[in-house]
């Protein structure tokens, strides 16, 4: 596993982010007048950062742990040590990208300048997928 430290490295700077979104989430909810545990109000929009915050966690509730499987199956069939980093390295940074962007933005707009880096994290975790079939 030494030889997949870097990813390894990557993985854990990912796992961290989501940690810290929920705790972003969970801080913005709690600091509204009219808060009731584990409900955002339907009625919020991405004008709201309480809900871009919990749609950010959750947004990465539904892309991270995917990732984070594949690479673990990637590092288990052998996939090169440099391809596999660059590929833990992209999508964590499009993941940080997306993330700035869903806190910072407040817009219902379609596409949002957000969705590009969504998109560079699904594309990346398809080539992972790709390079994962390729060692079999």
């Amino acid at each position: 596993m030494l030889e997949y430290s870097g990813t390894l490295f990557t993985l854990t700077l990912l796992l961290t982010m989501v940690v810290a979104q929920a705790i972003i989430a969970t801080g913005a909810h709690r600091k509204q007048t009219q808060y009731i545990p584990g409900v955002v109000a339907s009625e919020l929009d991405h004008h709201s950062f309480v809900f871009r915050s919990h749609r950010t966690f959750l947004n990465s509730l539904e892309n991270v742990p995917l990732f984070v499987l594949t690479a673990m199956l990637a590092m288990s069939v052998g996939v090169g040590t440099e391809a596999l980093f660059w590929s833990t390295a992209v999508f964590t940074s499009a993941r940080a990208i997306h993330m700035v962007l869903f806190y910072a933005i407040a817009t219902n707009k379609n596409p949002s300048p957000r969705s590009y880096f969504y998109m560079i994290g699904l594309l990346t975790q398809l080539t992972l997928l790709g390079l994962v079939f390729s060692a079999f």
